[in-house]
């Protein structure tokens, strides 16, 4: 290990005098842009994935997946925002005996004009 960190010590001081440090530095951000760029569709179909098995499960029942599905499309969480199907998947819940989703849709029908 210390001494492939010797190597790595020895390339770098080698670049930095020989003036070659810009293609160093090139090829270190374009290692780093790849990596984040892999990075974030990953994350994002990730996201997508968990959001489609939570449609699923909503639909079953789950009351857990209902009130997730409210807050993501009450705040548009990587899904459009609706007040409509917030108000929908609270509904569900509260049918379902949540209080939390009772006293959203209280607010909801009261402020029917306005933003959620």
């Amino acid at each position: 290990m210390e001494n492939s960190l010797q190597h790595w010590m020895a390339l770098l001081k080698k670049a930095i005098t020989d003036g070659e440090m810009e293609v160093y530095l090139f090829i270190v951000l374009l290692l780093f842009t790849l990596w984040f760029i892999r990075s974030t569709v990953k994350y994002y179909f990730g996201e997508k994935r968990k959001l489609k098995q939570m449609h699923r499960f909503a639909r079953e029942g789950d009351l857990e997946a209902q009130q997730h599905l409210a807050q993501r499309y009450r705040k548009g969480d990587m899904l459009p925002k609706s007040c409509e199907r917030a108000a929908y998947w609270y509904q569900k819940a509260a049918l379902a005996g949540d209080e939390e989703a009772k006293g959203f849709l209280e607010t909801f029908l009261e402020k029917k004009k306005k933003k959620c």
